[in-house]
């Protein structure tokens, strides 16, 4: 396996995020250029290098991936292409249909049209399949089926929740730790009902490191192996929600009051979100009926075809925390 991948020119959408641009640090280590599709310039000349921006080892496209002309000026002249873009929740302008399904046709049909054989890899998430009822969930699986239809040489990666600094994840869960979002008083996570026995249990969860999703993205370039492969990604330690809670508050400074962890049924949740979007309040839930059914479900993987190709096993959820606590 080679320390550089044989790409030279890479296009990532969603660089700007919080995983793509660990993920274009890479990508700059590894001795590639990268050009990333931004819906504003500003944005990301804030969050990614400067320096490569200025020398050119960045070039931004300005565009988003309903524009046909933006992406072919992304993909041309690529040797692959990195579809990074998502989102958790709908909004006004931007549904999972739009964003994870014809997004995806959109840049997976560009690439064809400029390399049919364009090495290409998808950011899915653990835990997708066909379900109408969790909108986010069964987009992501349509968009899976769409890669895998197009013809192109590709690869998926489904992370689970991941974690690190400055990401979305990491940052709610230490304001709750805080005290410092509601619900202020205690920490709340979906529960679910114990198979077979009496009353609730909290799901587990195996949070990864985002350095190690960005090691997967950019190694699968470069092993073969990888082509035509779904790959599950989840941290090496598996935990209840509760557990996770106590050791963010464990390694954040100042220490944080002890606040209760209280579990909502994910079916009440999942009820109470439908109803709300119902009668037009949908957005004054702090989730939607999708995120309730997902959040009642385990998200852990055994890692074993990320260990096999890719060689390594991801990290461990607190010795990696521990990496950058003292950051948040």
């Amino acid at each position: 396996m080679s320390e550089k991948t044989p790409q030279s020119t890479i296009a990532v959408t969603g660089a700007t995020g919080f995983v793509g641009r660990h993920i274009v640090a890479r990508l700059l280590e590894k001795g590639c250029r990268v050009r990333a599709l931004s819906r504003s310039s500003e944005k990301a000349r804030e969050v990614l290098d400067q320096g490569a921006i200025d020398d050119g080892r960045i070039s931004l496209c300005p565009g988003t991936l309903e524009d046909p002309d933006a992406l072919r000026h992304l993909v041309e002249g690529c040797d692959a292409c990195i579809n990074l873009v998502g989102i958790i929740r709908e909004t006004t302008g931007q549904s999972f249909e739009q964003v994870h399904l014809d997004g995806t046709r959109a840049i997976t049909q560009a690439c064809r049209q400029f390399d049919p054989q364009m090495r290409y890899v998808q950011m899915s998430a653990l835990g997708v399949g066909p379900d109408k009822r969790a909108g986010y969930r069964d987009t992501k699986h349509r968009a899976e089926q769409t890669v895998r239809n197009s013809g192109l040489p590709w690869t998926i990666i489904r992370p689970c929740l991941v974690h690190g600094p400055g990401g979305e994840f990491t940052g709610m869960v230490v304001d709750w730790v805080r005290g410092k979002a509601p619900p202020y008083l205690f920490i709340p996570y979906f529960s679910r009902w114990k198979q077979g026995r009496f009353g609730f249990e909290a799901p587990s969860i195996a949070p990864v490191f985002v350095e190690d999703v960005a090691r997967v993205f950019v190694d699968s370039l470069h092993i073969d192996a990888t082509i035509g492969k779904n790959y599950d990604l989840a941290g090496s330690q598996t935990l209840p929600f509760p557990e996770m809670f106590k050791v963010y508050a464990k390694h954040i400074s100042p220490q944080p009051k002890n606040r209760p962890a209280i579990g909502l049924p994910w079916f009440v949740g999942a009820w109470k979100a439908r109803i709300a979007k119902l009668i037009g309040l949908g957005r004054l839930l702090p989730f939607d009926e999708g995120m309730a059914i997902m959040g009642g479900r385990d998200s852990i993987s055994d890692n074993a075809s990320v260990i096999a190709d890719f060689g390594f096993k991801p990290a461990e959820f607190e010795a990696s925390l521990q990496t950058y606590a003292d950051r948040l």
